[in-house]
């Protein structure tokens, strides 16, 4: 079994073929790091015209890398949502040309199920598993039954991890993206300078908040003298580095206190089975992986990280979350409406504040 994958969600565009033996034929990605970098964010409009622009062209370059054509695919997958809307129309209206054209199965996936199920791309990993997934929009930790099968034990109340990392480091000068600045320069720093908060620890439940650690952020930068300071009022490079490793180490403790959490009600539920999942874009950091292969194993849980460049999105997820549908003939007619929200798990309940329990 073949499927092609196509990524348009956000601000990378990317296509990849992968066969069901897990081996991953062909891949590209278009990074619009560039694009969106001189306004300190994604533009959604400008994203959308980057794929409408590219997605054509990496599709044919990946099929040729690959050495197949259309007709030799058993699928194809393309972002149906969540997502910025006008780059996800641009995938799925590719995929359903290409479906229509061929006569193959349209797969819509779920962006947030791409990164569920990526670690079953490089590993043999059963069902069920608990779940870290933490990107820029998103922060929550699920019980993972099956394919299309998610229990929700706790989300975020305000902001997402990745939407912090980037607005913090937006506050520190590093530009966007964020996360991976604050890691860079995190190395070099003193995680003990500054006393900052760590929401939520120590209250009841799974759930995740990191908009008071922000405005610390920003009240603690604000508070600094001149010894802090260059000349033209910026921040010196070692009291930049002491903040992004006093960042780190709050969102390292938040991570690992509330997955405690989840870990303790996961076991509850699914006492066969104790293994931890990290998945998105800011499991691609060291220093927060380390800390939650240390917290899995102090609880008896194994822990599993897909490689970075399945953390981060990409086609190949996409394409391995077509191959798992595929098999149980979750197939989805070409008239699917793109949808810019698409909760992996629509029973649970919405977070409504602090300590809302699994």
């Amino acid at each position: 079994m073949i499927v092609l994958g196509i990524e348009t969600s956000c601000d990378e565009t990317a296509a990849a073929v992968v066969r069901d033996d897990r081996t991953v034929l062909a891949e590209r990605l278009l990074s619009q790091l560039a694009e969106h970098s001189l306004y300190g964010g994604i533009v959604p409009e400008i994203a959308a015209r980057a794929h409408l622009e590219h997605l054509d062209r990496l599709i044919a370059e990946t099929m040729a890398a690959a050495g197949l054509s259309f007709t030799a695919l058993d699928g194809i997958a393309a972002t149906g949502g969540p997502g910025l809307i006008g780059g996800v129309i641009v995938g799925v209206t590719t995929a359903k040309a290409i479906a229509a054209v061929t006569g193959k199965p349209f797969l819509a996936i779920n962006h947030l199920e791409g990164h569920a199920l990526s670690a079953r791309l490089t590993a043999e990993l059963p069902f069920p598993y608990l779940l870290l997934l933490v990107s820029g929009g998103h922060c929550q930790l699920l019980a993972v039954e099956g394919v299309g099968r998610y229990k929700r034990l706790g989300t975020t109340l305000d902001d997402a991890v990745g939407e912090a990392f980037d607005k913090c480091a937006k506050l520190l000068g590093l530009g966007y993206p964020g996360g991976p600045a604050i890691e860079r320069l995190a190395r070099e720093g003193n995680a003990q300078k500054y006393r900052l908060p760590r929401p939520l620890i120590g209250r009841p439940g799974c759930d995740f908040s990191f908009s008071g650690l922000k405005t610390a952020m920003r009240q603690t930068i604000e508070a600094l003298g001149a010894k802090e300071r260059t000349d033209d009022g910026g921040l010196e490079r070692k009291t930049v580095a002491d903040l992004a490793a006093s960042f780190q180490a709050a969102v390292a403790d938040v991570l690992a206190d509330r997955t405690r959490h989840a870990m303790a009600a996961f076991r509850k539920r699914y006492p066969q089975t104790a293994m931890l999942v990290a998945a998105g874009g800011v499991a691609a950091n060291e220093t927060l992986r380390k800390r939650l292969e240390a917290t899995a194993a102090a609880a008896g849980f194994a822990f599993l990280a897909p490689p970075q460049r399945l953390c981060t999105d990409n086609g190949a997820m996409i394409a391995w979350a077509g191959i798992e549908r595929l098999r149980l003939g979750l197939t989805d007619a070409l008239d699917f409406a793109p949808r810019p929200r698409w909760p992996l798990d629509p029973n649970a309940p919405k977070a409504i504040g602090a300590g809302v329990k699994a």
